[in-house]
């Protein structure tokens, strides 16, 4: 990262809750802003897009998922997702609906700062490291589409960007530099450096469905990213 502080919003409806969270980063070196609900987060964010944003999940009015799904419309910024530690499905939704990760309440504070590190660490990867990796003309056909090495982007066929999160890229990316090969969830989240996740193996297989949906023709029937039974996936 550049010398420039790293900008993190934090969207919570419990006053208290926001302002530990803020206080705590603040006095790690990070700069932060707060939106009591999701219309003052996506209002924030027209204004000024933030490096991160911690989003919970459960908030009056629309809630953290709904606000989730607007933002990904536009933007591809990491969101870390505050949830209860039992509402697995919570988590599910926000990986498929392109959330970053999750942390559970109560928030251990240490916890959410390694999270965030990892974060951004992987948005820095997808944006800059990857311009050292697999070069072919600055793109390489997936499917009918194109992904853009140097970008970090996705094109359809039509020529218009497909928003994707830094994590798809990320897998996108390793699937491109091993085509042919079978490669396994443990050698996915390796390459992908999503090593911060917690033994949650079948968020990878979240994750590539999602990717499936914006480079299949079919998604049901795939063919640019197989499964292979029993071993992973392979890119052909």
């Amino acid at each position: 990262m550049n010398d420039r502080m790293t900008r993190i919003l934090v969207c919570d409806d419990e006053p208290h809750l926001r302002e530990m969270i803020c206080e705590y980063l603040t006095e790690r070196g990070f700069g932060t802003t707060q939106a009591s609900d999701a219309k003052m987060l996506l209002a924030a964010v027209e204004v000024e897009l933030p490096d991160l944003i911690i989003l919970d999940v459960n908030m009056p009015g629309m809630d953290g998922l709904s606000a989730l799904r607007e933002l990904r419309t536009s933007s591809t910024v990491p969101v870390i997702m505050l949830t209860a530690a039992v509402d697995v499905i919570d988590r599910v939704l926000g990986l498929e609906m392109g959330a970053d990760d999750y942390v559970g309440k109560p928030v251990d504070l240490r916890e959410l700062e390694a999270r965030i590190k990892a974060a951004l660490r992987r948005q820095i990867f997808s944006s800059e490291e990857v311009k050292k990796k697999v070069r072919i003309d600055g793109t390489v056909a997936i499917g009918q589409c194109r992904l853009d090495i140097d970008g970090a982007k996705l094109y359809g066929a039509d020529g218009n960007e497909i928003a994707i999160t830094a994590m798809e890229f990320s897998l996108l990316r390793v699937f491109v530099e091993n085509k042919g090969r079978i490669l396994n969830r443990d050698q996915l989240l390796e390459q992908a450096h999503d090593r911060g996740w917690e033994p949650f193996d079948r968020s990878i297989d979240l994750r590539i469905s999602r990717i499936r949906r914006k480079i299949e023709a079919n998604p049901t029937k795939p063919e640019v990213i197989r499964t292979v039974r029993g071993l992973g996936y392979v890119f052909e």
